[in-house]
């Protein structure tokens, strides 16, 4: 098969490999850290979780990088990425560590959201730094084969991290604390990953006349509305459609989980261990999504190009969200996160690819914060609109209904650009 002659030779890539190496263990350490704070915050036996109560966790976890976020771009496009990667994973071992030991104590739920938004916090420098070195170690013929690979590689290492989380936790008799000091050591693997790749490897290229770190902090604001400049030039319309487009399907994604993890606790399991076995298979099956959309995304893209491709993905989902989603049944929700999985990914290495390929090197290490914040955005948006709508078993057909119309609409708004798009080039063809 094509694909797997050039994952072959993407493989081959020293550097890639490295790069790859960093990704895998440290989103990893995400997946098992994201499993422990959902069994302590959702599926604990002795607390009774609602839609508002997710919400607002995720809001507390989420929310703050929204201002983090800018400050992470303007120094991804300062600071040595691969420095980045070692001293952000050495902080989140550290941090995690901290974690295990607020768990142990059984301290107040405000110390250990705290201690929780400082790991993830750090998170956002490393994927963003991750995305944007990507081009440094592939030529720009595989980028959208590396982008298929690469972040769909890291979302099916959390889920890995997650099932191992699920298999600590059931060997420890439900130990909160000893999944989160797992997810510190992969931190800690990550970070001397890391230091198998030179320091100026993954850039940014060093100019001489950069100004020192307080004035670049100092200049945020006129360094975002240019990368934003930069995005909405004419030549660019498309990676801001793009973004524009993931954001909302973003927002789908957040609805379902909010829905889907009620479901799991209340509507369909009988106790709070149940609902989290659930849960894991749930997490399984968008794995094998993910998977699917690498193997399948390059040879689509090849033949449909990347903005048609987010087309079809968002069309599908408006098609089959009401069609699994309505029953409220297990099997069919397992099926429709599968799909979900897959539809996600797609669209997710498409815009990255569309936004990689569009934008300068320079301008990167910002775009893709911003990239960062608006799904943040996007997601806490979503659990909050899903607090306001879900019954407390999660069963809804107002949100179904809802994410389903926004689907439709992402699907209707891109396809109307990809023509005008089309024609315009047409256009400059004749003249």
């Amino acid at each position: 098969m094509p694909v797997v002659r050039d994952l072959r030779v993407l493989l081959r890539l020293r550097n890639f490999r490295r790069l790859l190496y960093v990704r895998l263990l440290s989103q990893g350490a995400d997946g098992v850290y994201q499993v422990a704070l959902a069994a302590y915050v959702v599926f604990s036996p002795e607390k009774q979780t609602s839609a508002t109560a997710v919400a607002s966790a995720m809001a507390v976890l989420l929310l703050p990088y929204s201002l983090v976020g800018p400050f992470a771009g303007v120094l991804l496009d300062r600071w040595r990425r691969r420095q980045v990667f070692v001293y952000g994973n050495l902080l989140r071992a550290l941090l995690a560590t901290a974690t295990a030991f607020l768990v142990l104590g059984h301290v107040p739920g405000r110390l250990f959201y705290a201690s929780a938004l400082c790991v993830t916090a750090v998170n956002r420098f490393v994927l963003a730094g991750l995305s944007a070195s990507l081009p440094r170690v592939v030529d720009v013929d595989r980028l959208v084969l590396a982008n298929s690979l690469s972040p769909t590689a890291g979302t099916l290492a959390a889920t890995a991290g997650g099932g191992l989380a699920f298999v600590v936790r059931l060997a420890t008799a439900g130990s909160d604390a000893a999944v989160v000091l797992l997810g510190a050591f992969l931190y800690l693997c990550a970070a001397l990953a890391s230091l198998s790749m030179a320091p100026a490897l993954l850039g940014p290229d060093r100019c001489p006349a950069r100004p020192h770190l307080g004035a670049a902090l100092a200049g945020t604001a006129r360094d975002l509305l240019a990368a934003v400049r930069h995005l909405a030039a004419s030549p660019r319309r498309e990676a801001a459609w793009a973004l524009a487009a993931m954001t909302w399907m973003r927002f789908c994604y957040g609805a379902l989980l909010v829905l889907m993890l009620m479901l799991c606790r209340y509507a369909l399991s009988g106790s709070a261990e149940e609902g989290l076995r659930l849960l894991g298979l749930t997490l399984a099956l968008s794995g094998a999504g993910f998977f699917a959309a690498a193997v399948l995304t390059p040879w689509v893209v090849g033949r449909l190009g990347p903005g048609r491709w987010i087309v079809a993905c968002s069309t599908l989902a408006a098609v089959l969200v009401p069609a699994l989603g309505l029953t409220f049944t297990t099997g069919p929700l397992l099926a429709a996160t599968f799909f979900l999985g897959l539809i996600t990914q797609g669209a997710k290495i498409a815009t990255d690819t569309i936004v990689q390929a569009g934008v300068d090197d320079g301008f990167r290490g910002r775009i893709f914060s911003v990239y960062d914040v608006l799904f943040n955005i996007a997601f806490v948006g979503a659990a909050g609109v899903a607090a306001l709508i879900l019954p407390p078993d999660g069963r809804s057909t107002a949100l179904v209904a809802l994410v389903a119309v926004i689907y439709a609409a992402v699907a209707t708004g891109l396809y109307r650009f990809e023509r005008q798009r089309d024609r315009d080039s047409e256009g400059r063809c004749f003249t």
